[in-house]
Formats: structure tokens, sequence, C-alpha cells
């Protein structure tokens, strides 16, 4: 499983606007439904499961990246959407410091094998901090889509 198999160009914002969590996570979770990735009438209890999974504990995993996920019936397939930061996000991160990096993630719950590859996928492309700059660096979506087709 690659990156690029469950996030389209369409579903990565470079430019977030939002600076705390909650708004940070409706903003995300807007771009789904605008590439028609979910059903707008399931938004809200998307945004309600992802802030519960929050209050468990950040996905805030340090280094400026955040990761939040969650099993959830209202999807059909593995989802994701990329933002990027360029003010930062207050994740209430591992390390206290802001995220510039957003990777949601959505799966059916039982596709719990497919869950944990992406989120390893996601793992190991965020970790090398030459990916992560470049992200930061990039002007728009299509820069990104570029270099995520790249691993």
């Amino acid at each position: 499983m690659k990156i690029k198999d469950f996030l389209s160009r369409d579903c990565i914002k470079v430019g977030l606007e939002e600076t705390e969590k909650e708004g940070h996570i409706r903003e995300i979770v807007s771009v789904l439904e605008k590439a028609g990735k979910i059903d707008p009438g399931k938004t809200e209890k998307i945004i309600e499961r992802l802030m519960e999974r929050e209050r468990m504990g950040s996905t805030g995993i340090g280094e400026g990246v955040a990761i939040p996920h969650v099993k959830a019936e209202e999807v059909e397939n593995i989802v994701g959407a990329l933002g990027i930061s360029s003010s930062g996000i207050d994740f209430e991160s591992l390390d206290g410091e802001p995220v510039y990096i957003s990777f949601l993630l959505l799966t059916h719950p039982e596709a719990k094998n497919e869950h944990l590859k992406a989120l390893s996928e996601i793992s190991l492309f965020l970790k090398d901090r030459y990916y992560r700059q470049d992200l930061r660096e990039a002007a728009d979506s299509r820069q990104v889509f570029k270099l995520i087709k790249r691993v």
C-alpha cells in the first residue's frame, strides 16, 4: 500500500487557516467533503469521532506533524487528506510544538489491517525531515502530490 492509493490531489490543502485543533479538524474534514470523499450529512459525526479520539490522546506526534485518524462507519474505503499550515496549529502535540503538517486518515472499522498499513506508510513518510521540509515549502497541492507520488 502506498499513500497515493488513499490520498488524491483534491484532498490536499496548502495554506490551512485554522490555528486551533477543533477548527483545524473541521477545516481538513471539509476538504474531504468538497472532494466528494465523504457525505456532507456525515461530516459532523466524523468530526465528533475525531475529537473523541483526540480527547483520548493527541495525535500530534511531534516535529510539526499530526496524524488525526479514526475508524468510521461513515466511510467505505480508506480516505486521506493532507493539510499544510504556514502559521502552525496548537495541537497539544507530544513535544509541545505547533503542527504544520496534518495527515487525516479515515477507515471503515472492518478494515483493521488497511488502517494499520496506512498509518505505517504515513508515519514512515513524515518521519523523514527532508520530506517534511519539502511539504512545508510546497506552493500548492500539485507540488505536494508530486512529492507523494515519489514515495
